[in-house]
């Protein structure tokens, strides 16, 4: 046994067994730990959003627009970047009742910006390139009779997973969507086809959920090990 004399070591270990003793039951060590990470996660990101957007999209060219604009009196380009940064000041009004009402124009030019900037990208992104991957994959049609064929020639475990991949992931696509398409009533064969979306639906959520619990596992076990290996010394 060989307990680690590294203070922050011991400040980790602790508050690891600070955040597992809420197994127990609510306390106030837990929520210490809570509101810690809380709290330092916040000014973590604060100071992270400050360097990476504030400083080199406001404060650096404003600054370098108004020392031109003080020693020749001419205005540049930079300043423009004067527009955002008061648009967002506005949307902090809304900590204050009397004029929360002004944050509506920054928020209305937000998303209105937003969504005539964001429509090609989202429509390339999440319908030209999801049909994409749906239909090829590496190149090839992921529906192929050659794959079949080399089944056939060569029957096997693997062979018939690679035929059978590509026509059951189309078809799980078109089902699905039909389970979600609202505008015809479930009857019939849409509502068999939507049936059988229901059951793609399923098959991913608890493959969503186990690799969830699968990743959660797997983090108890690296806090376990930290705790044994490099706190207590017990595993080396």
């Amino acid at each position: 046994m060989h307990i680690s004399h590294d203070i922050w070591v011991w400040i980790a270990a602790a508050l690891t067994l600070c955040i597992y003793s809420f197994l127990y039951k609510d306390n106030p060590f837990y929520k210490f730990a809570e509101h810690l990470l809380v709290g330092v996660s916040a000014g973590y990101l604060l100071v992270i959003d400050y360097y990476n957007n504030l400083l080199p999209n406001l404060i650096t060219p404003v600054s370098k627009g108004m020392g031109v604009l003080l020693t020749t009196g001419q205005f540049t380009g930079s300043l423009a970047a004067l527009v955002p940064g008061i648009l967002g000041l506005i949307i902090l009004t809304r900590m204050l009742p009397k004029v929360g009402w002004m944050s509506r124009w920054a928020l209305g030019f937000y998303f209105g910006a937003y969504q005539g900037l964001i429509i090609t990208g989202a429509m390339q992104a999440n319908i030209l390139a999801q049909v994409w991957g749906t239909f090829v994959k590496g190149g090839n049609p992921v529906f192929s009779v050659a794959l079949f064929g080399d089944f056939f020639a060569h029957p096997g475990f693997g062979h018939i997973i690679l035929a059978i991949s590509g026509p059951l992931m189309i078809i799980g696509v078109i089902c699905t969507l039909t389970y979600f398409f609202f505008s015809t009533e479930h009857k019939g064969i849409p509502g068999g086809v939507a049936k059988v979306g229901i059951v793609f639906l399923m098959i991913g959520f608890g493959a969503s959920f186990g690799y969830t619990v699968m990743a959660r596992v797997s983090l108890l076990i690296g806090r376990i090990n930290f705790l044994l290996t490099d706190w207590l010394g017990l595993i080396r």
